[in-house]
């Protein structure tokens, strides 16, 4: 054979396939083309140079890294549409390890997130930021006995000094909430957003700029709720308080219907309703049983969520929620079945995804008008409350 038909290389037609058996020899059916559809598998070399859109695009082909490019294509495409609303869930240890500062709060700023759930852990370490308490990086190998001795406590491979961390936040925190305007009954997203002009004026004074969820959502009016208030270090503050005479009461039955508005008034508005989960947990579920809370609960005719990105490392097949799929949540009329090939599960941890979402996005999509939910509480409420008793006449006290 000369030489340049050995270079020439091989291709399908070239091939001879006699001698198989007769039935491996099929005729190919529209859907062997349908199937074979899909982006090649052939991606460049990696020569160090790319950017990190060009290295995701390019080299993220298959498993999680495929899932990974599909969200972010989700998010950036659909997600940040002018017509929808994004809810972003925040569940895990991610403000003390830098994830608001470094992540959360460019996406806010972008008017990228609407509305936030995190649990009270996350927003109780991101004061830690906003009051300039430091975090400091360490070693999960540490001997913990020790760091108790000197008064360091770890999150993993998070060093946090007890009273120049923790017991500092604990007190300039106490102090804010003898404030007049905390001695009432209130939802999260008031408690927040009170505490939230605090921490942005604390920012301030301390010469910071931009290192806060709480402070960042104050300014840009982003709701931010916690389904379980009394499951943090600012629930048990409270708690100890009350002992003392504080007036404040949270009150979960207004976090339920104002986040149920929320995503009807989404809804209602000819638009639609997207979830950005980072973790699972409780906030998650609290995201999600949105969509039952107005249908089941509320008798309201709606159809689930458009969009759904969860980033988790939790299986599915143990039963806990926080592996729980997009199509396991249709069953529940939490997601829109229609819109299941716009949900994405992505299995990988949350520190190493969300850095590249929110690059991902902010390089992809110019900033959007900020929403400013927080101020629309009350309408969305009394729209959503009106239309209850319009579907619920029996029900109508005033009827």
């Amino acid at each position: 054979m000369a030489k340049k038909d050995i270079l020439r290389g091989i291709e399908y037609k070239d091939i001879d396939f006699n001698g198989l058996p007769e039935y491996v020899i099929k005729k190919k059916t529209p859907k062997h083309k349908q199937y074979l559809s899909g982006e090649r598998i052939l991606p460049k070399n990696i020569t160090g140079k790319e950017s990190l859109e060009d290295l995701i695009g390019n080299s993220f082909m298959a498993y999680n890294s495929a899932r990974l490019k599909e969200g972010c294509r989700l998010f950036s495409e659909k997600m940040l549409g002018k017509n929808v609303t994004v809810g972003m869930t925040l569940a895990g240890a991610l403000t003390p390890a830098g994830l608001g500062a470094s992540s959360v709060v460019p996406l806010i700023n972008a008017g990228f997130v609407d509305w936030i759930i995190a649990t009270g852990a996350n927003m109780y370490h991101d004061l830690h930021f906003a009051f300039n308490a430091p975090l400091h990086a360490g070693s999960h190998l540490a001997d913990d006995a020790e760091l108790q001795e000197n008064q360091v406590v770890r999150i993993y491979d998070i060093y946090l000094g007890y009273l120049d961390c923790l017991i500092s936040t604990d007190e300039i925190f106490k102090q804010v909430l003898w404030k007049p305007e905390f001695q009432k009954e209130m939802g999260t997203a008031e408690f927040y957003h009170k505490m939230g002009k605090y921490a942005d004026a604390i920012e301030k004074a301390n010469g910071l700029k931009n290192v806060s969820v709480m402070a960042a959502a104050y300014r840009a009016g982003v709701p931010i709720y916690t389904s379980s208030p009394g499951d943090s270090t600012l629930g048990m503050d409270i708690a100890g308080m009350e002992l003392q005479g504080i007036k404040l009461r949270i009150n979960p039955s207004i976090d339920v219907n104002e986040t149920a508005s929320i995503v009807l008034a989404a809804k209602r508005s000819g638009g639609k309703s997207a979830v950005l989960l980072i973790g699972g947990g409780s906030p998650k579920n609290f995201m999600l049983q949105t969509e039952p809370q107005i249908q089941e609960v509320l008798r309201l005719k709606d159809f689930g969520h458009d969009y759904f990105f969860q980033v988790t490392d939790a299986r599915p097949d143990t039963g806990g929620l926080s592996g729980a799929t997009p199509s396991e949540a249709v069953s529940w009329g939490k997601v829109d079945p229609k819109q299941l090939p716009d949900a994405v599960v992505c299995y990988m941890d949350s520190t190493i995804a969300l850095p590249i979402i929110t690059h991902y996005a902010l390089s992809k999509h110019k900033k959007r008008a900020l929403k400013k939910l927080f101020y629309k509480r009350e309408e969305f409420l009394h729209r959503l409350t009106e239309e209850y008793f319009r579907h619920n006449k029996r029900l109508n006290p005033k009827s």
